[in-house]
């Protein structure tokens, strides 16, 4: 399974690819539009996972981007340190968003989610 992960932090993408590189293929990406640009050139993307607070282009704005180019046949989910607020939430009730995971995550938490979406997909 192949998961696109995106967030503005190096560190974290270096963690995510790190501590799930045994249980997926993890591709990554450093804003929204490197995300858009690698989802472009990459066709077997099966999962996007999105940090929701970088600048330029937030989580939703990115997946709103994606879905827009027509991306809408991957599922995404937001793995974000802040609450679950009303606008991640709207797009949960619309079906945009698959799943909220909370940071600090815990490994198996996302495996488990990430695993429950592809087969709900």
């Amino acid at each position: 399974m192949k998961i696109l992960y995106v967030d503005d932090e190096a560190i974290n993408l270096l963690l995510f690819e790190k501590i799930f590189q045994h249980h997926f293929d993890v591709s990554t990406a450093i804003s929204g539009q490197d995300g858009l640009s690698i989802l472009g050139s990459n066709t077997n993307i099966d999962l996007v996972i999105t940090d929701m607070r970088m600048p330029l282009m937030n989580g939703l704005e990115f997946i709103k981007e994606a879905i827009d180019q027509g991306y809408h046949h991957i599922p995404f989910c937001i793995l974000t340190g802040f609450d679950l607020n009303k606008d991640i939430q709207e797009y949960m009730n619309k079906g945009l968003i698959r799943k909220y995971f909370q940071k600090p995550f815990d490994k198996s938490t996302i495996i488990d989610g990430v695993n429950d979406v592809i087969d709900n997909h």
